[in-house]
């Protein structure tokens, strides 16, 4: 089986040859469909989940100003892109159909190294 084509300009398909994960967009049957975003992965102690953070700020009408804000996505991590995703990475995640209670989004690609 070879990687397939995802359909996402700007995406490089993980260099590991076959991974066996069904829910992998690369070599199982999953599609990626919905919101692509990012965020800074901050946990990965669960066995194919990792944990991202998103940054944002808010707007305070009252007050005149903005307060910075997060919000956690859990998301799936393919079996082929295991090795590479570490604690502080900047991560590309697409949506797609619901894997779980909380899961819906599934990792993409490393964007870059972060300093954590």
């Amino acid at each position: 089986m070879s990687i397939r084509n995802i359909g996402i300009p700007g995406i490089t398909p993980p260099t590991a040859k076959e991974c066996g994960d069904n829910d992998c967009p690369y070599h199982g049957t999953t599609r990626i469909r919905g919101k692509i975003t990012q965020g800074v992965v901050v946990s990965k102690k669960s066995k194919n989940t990792v944990i991202i953070r998103q940054d944002y700020v808010k707007f305070i009408k009252k007050y005149q100003r903005y307060e910075r804000r997060n919000s956690r996505l859990s998301c799936h991590l393919p079996l082929c892109l295991r090795n590479e995703i570490n604690l502080g990475d900047l991560v590309r995640v697409g949506e797609s159909r619901k894997l779980s209670k909380t899961k819906s989004f599934i990792v993409l690609d490393k964007v870059s190294r972060g300093a954590v």
